[in-house]
């Protein structure tokens, strides 16, 4: 996969991450494949050193540390993908990995739940189950004479 094609990883419309920060390691799958299970390197992992990344802001920095910290190892966040049998599949696999948990983890923090109380209607509904459920239940014991 030659980087002259690709300018980097576009994680969305503001972040792209430069090819020059992403390193690749390659090693042997486990499971099923065939005659070249013990010769081809096809899990790929991809690695990127969050802490040292030229292309994200203070801010954008500091929250991926806060959110991904139990991902991120010494400054890196790893994304491995063994899920296919070729390893350029695995390559696309964890670059898209990367973007995904990169851009979600960049998302503002959704806002507070403010707690409701239940409707009347919806009171109503479930103690009408709960009485069809008792009617139900009592249905099937034996007859007390």
């Amino acid at each position: 996969m030659p980087t002259a094609h690709r300018p980097g990883l576009r994680v969305d419309a503001g972040l792209t991450i430069p090819e020059s920060e992403l390193s690749w390691r390659f090693s042997r799958s486990s499971g099923p494949g065939g005659q070249g299970v013990n010769t081809a390197d096809s899990r790929a992992e991809l690695v990127w050193d969050v802490a040292g990344s030229a292309v994200l802001s203070p801010f954008q920095r500091e929250r991926l540390l806060e959110r991904l910290s139990g991902r991120i190892v010494d400054g890196t966040l790893t994304i491995a993908a063994s899920e296919h049998r070729a390893q350029l599949r695995n390559r696309e696999a964890a670059r898209a990995r990367l973007a995904e948990l990169v851009h979600d983890a960049l998302l503002p923090p959704a806002p507070p739940r403010r707690p409701t109380r239940p409707t009347l209607g919806a009171k109503k509904r479930r103690l009408d189950a709960k009485k069809r459920r008792t009617d139900i239940k009592r249905l099937r014991r034996p007859p007390h004479d």
